[in-house]
């Protein structure tokens, strides 16, 4: 009797629930899935087929072999970051330009290595005199080039990025001269090399 009459809704009015049975939205919500997957396909792009992956296997071969090659033909255009630079090609040339113990290094260790299944005392003897005189050369060559480079490339270099130059420089002097990539310019003499003729 007292209670308030509710207004009736027009015919024409539209209900503001948008999930009501009166107004669908036209598609299901999307689960939680089906929106992560549907982002990654959107950053990712297409998926991967056999062509494309071929493809960039066969860029990434030919970009493995144009490096090895330019290492092996000591082309400076095409030098991999580890050795481009005029910093890296000073530090070689310093390196090469000398004989170091560490050229020694692995072929005296492969000799310890064999010899030290021979179970003789005077062998065991001169190996380990030997090993000890090997370790004893290396350390000291590297602690001399540590100083030698950190005294020169600051001068030479002064605004250049000489970040692990010196190590770089180290590690090369402990290769055996012929496998050094790329190759010497200098002889252990300080000679330039002469480069072979093309056949």
């Amino acid at each position: 009797m007292f209670r308030r009459s509710r207004p009736e809704a027009s015919p024409t009015e539209v209900p503001s629930d948008p999930l009501s049975p009166g107004q669908p939205k036209g598609r299901p919500t999307p689960t939680r899935k089906e929106s992560e997957a549907a982002r990654k396909a959107a950053l990712v792009g297409a998926p991967d087929s056999k062509a494309s992956r071929r493809a960039s296997r066969d860029a990434t071969r030919t970009a493995r072999y144009e490096a090895r090659a330019a290492l092996q033909s000591g082309d400076v255009r095409r030098l991999p970051a580890r050795d481009a630079g005029p910093v890296k090609a000073h530090v070689r040339d310093v390196i090469d330009r000398r004989r170091s113990a560490g050229e020694l290094f692995i072929p005296v260790a492969v000799a310890v290595l064999v010899l030290g299944f021979v179970k003789v005392n005077a062998v065991q003897v001169v190996l380990l005199w030997a090993w000890s005189a090997m370790l004893i050369g290396v350390v000291g060559d590297s602690l001399y080039l540590l100083w030698r480079l950190r005294r020169q490339l600051p001068e030479a270099f002064p605004d250049d990025d000489r970040r692990g130059a010196i190590t770089y420089g180290i590690l090369r002097s402990l290769q055996i001269r012929r496998l050094r990539l790329p190759p010497p310019k200098f002889k252990a003499n300080g000679q330039p090399t002469v480069p072979k003729a093309k056949r």
